[in-house]
């Protein structure tokens, strides 16, 4: 079993220097936005952004707050590993490359504001509004949408929805599904080899602009955040389930997934403090 003290990131201990000169690169940019999980900067190089992960965690559409130590350098590397395995198979997607511990270079795109919520296992939400007991495997791989929205708790949606009020339109969302499924297909896959089952997960698309061409890109992050993961043997939970549901070592869980995808884990020295922001 893995222990939580073995991963507590320390950052006070970090030298003055270090978190000083932190806080001069960091307030020497441009914020565009700040998330529940992450910051966006200008990038320095043109069409790219520079996306910040933070230790934040929420749940329940942030009425449940709290900090999971090192969670953003984690999801930094996995989401890494993920999307640079992703664009191999040749789905496109918004990763340049990963500059430090908690950031990545991305490129910049419109974001569609619609959540696409990929379903294998039956869990979370689905149970409670549908009366199905959590575990039950479901027939067939179940798309569901969201509306991108924290005033209106990000609701479900029909693809009716989306095409009425202008969200994104039929070709683009046969791209989106489509990119979607493939998705589904190379994770499950990844996953149950390193002893994991996907229960289900959350993309996010946006449109990237090269010049007139525009293209949909796959966006956001793919980490235990926005992932169900659960142990093929024990269905011991591997994500942030751990955290909405009070089960405790939710740091342990994130650090066997990076340990299981073959992932160094983090030189504490290196990390950067979440009070540079």
């Amino acid at each position: 079993m893995f222990r939580a003290r073995d991963t507590v990131v320390v950052i006070n201990n970090l030298p003055f220097n270090f978190l000083r000169e932190g806080h001069r690169r960091m307030s020497r940019r441009t914020k565009i936005y700040e998330g529940k999980a992450k910051i966006l900067y200008e990038g320095s190089e043109p069409n790219t952004i520079i996306q910040y992960f933070k230790d934040d965690a929420t749940a329940f559409n942030a009425q449940k707050k709290g900090n999971i130590s090192g969670k953003g350098v984690l999801n930094n590397r996995i989401s890494e590993r993920i999307f640079t395995a992703l664009d191999k198979m040749n789905i496109p997607n918004h990763f340049i490359k990963r500059i430090n511990m908690r950031e990545q270079l991305i490129k910049k795109c419109e974001i569609v504001p619609v959540e696409v919520i990929i379903r294998n296992v039956a869990a979370g939400s689905i149970c409670g509004r549908l009366g199905i007991e959590e575990g039950s495997e479901l027939p067939n791989t179940l798309i569901e949408f969201c509306y991108k929205s924290d005033e209106q708790g990000d609701p479900v949606i029909a693809e009716e929805h989306i095409y009425t009020f202008g969200w994104a339109s039929p070709e683009e969302m046969d791209e989106i599904v489509h990119y979607a499924l493939r998705v589904n297909d190379f994770l499950s896959g990844m996953f149950a080899a390193i002893g994991i089952r996907l229960i289900d997960f959350k993309l996010e698309f946006g449109r990237y602009f090269d010049g007139e061409n525009e293209q949909i890109i796959l966006a956001d992050e793919i980490s235990p955040d926005g992932c169900r993961l659960w142990d093929i043997e024990t269905n011991e939970k591997l994500d942030k389930d751990r955290f909405r549901r009070d089960l405790g070592g939710v740091e342990d869980a994130y650090m066997e997934v990076a340990r299981r995808l073959g992932i160094k884990l983090p030189d504490l020295s290196e990390l950067s403090s979440e009070d540079d922001k």
